[in-house]
């Protein structure tokens, strides 16, 4: 699992287009299957605390069921406090530095040489809504966990590639967010298998407490926090899901 520089990501215009509109100092953390391929590629994008152990673990996690999995950090040039808002902005309007450095990071895992030409994207909570907005950019197949629709989700979502969702009953931060994306989706006769778990709040996938630790308390409270017989459902729903989009052939993980 290494730790890699995206700053020059993409074709010498990709790479230009990097420079002049996204992070300066762009980076990732790829996490790669045993062998050596050719392997179904992720480009993963974190919850709002950014690029931590948990989504590390997550890559980590797809990485072991044979994806090359990328998951880029948006909060490259200064961390979450200085790029939280202007990122959250970015997924408000639909345009920004966080869609430029999104695109060099599927750049550089389509020019890896290691992949089979698929390729997945996969977001949770504000990476979810990420996911949500470039489904239709080239890529096969999306996975979104606890993400918000976009704006004008009928035009946003128009063209996106099939979709599996995993969302929380209990989530007070997405009330009936589950049941709007499966009416859109349904509406533009896209793919989709969207679940709301029973019980289940925001962040339940996550493997353990995220979060300034002072805040934690309170997240508590609203219900954040893991769900491990929830989030072992939805990861098999994602691995089922990309399985039947990225794999030709035996899964992956079977090989």
């Amino acid at each position: 699992m290494t730790l890699i520089d995206l700053s020059a990501a993409g074709t010498a215009s990709a790479g230009a287009a990097t420079a002049l509109t996204g992070s300066r100092n762009l980076r990732g953390y790829l996490a790669e299957p045993a062998g050596n391929g050719p392997f179904p590629a992720v480009l993963m994008i974190h919850e709002a605390f950014g690029l931590n152990d948990i989504s590390r673990r997550q890559a980590d996690r797809l990485a072991r069921a044979g994806y090359l999995t990328l998951a880029v950090d948006l909060f490259s040039d200064g961390g979450a406090r200085r790029c939280l808002v202007s990122t959250m902005r970015s997924l408000m309007s639909g345009t920004g530095k966080a869609f430029t450095d999104l695109a060099a990071a599927q750049a550089w895992l389509e020019r890896s040489g290691r992949t089979n030409g698929k390729m997945g994207v996969i977001g949770f909570c504000m990476g979810g809504g990420f996911a949500l907005l470039i489904a239709k950019d080239g890529f096969d197949a999306a996975a979104v966990n606890y993400g918000r629709l976009p704006k004008n989700p009928e035009e946003a979502l128009l063209g996106a590639c099939p979709v599996v969702g995993n969302f929380g009953k209990a989530d007070r931060t997405l009330p009936g967010e589950a049941a709007k994306l499966e009416t859109v989706l349904d509406g533009l006769g896209i793919e989709h298998d969207v679940k709301e778990f029973d019980g289940a709040g925001h962040a339940f996938m996550n493997d353990a407490e995220g979060g300034p630790r002072p805040l934690r308390p309170l997240f508590r409270v609203m219900g954040v926090k893991p769900d491990p017989d929830a989030a072992a459902e939805a990861w098999q729903r994602i691995e089922d899901h990309f399985a039947r989009h990225l794999v030709e052939g035996p899964s992956p993980s079977a090989q």
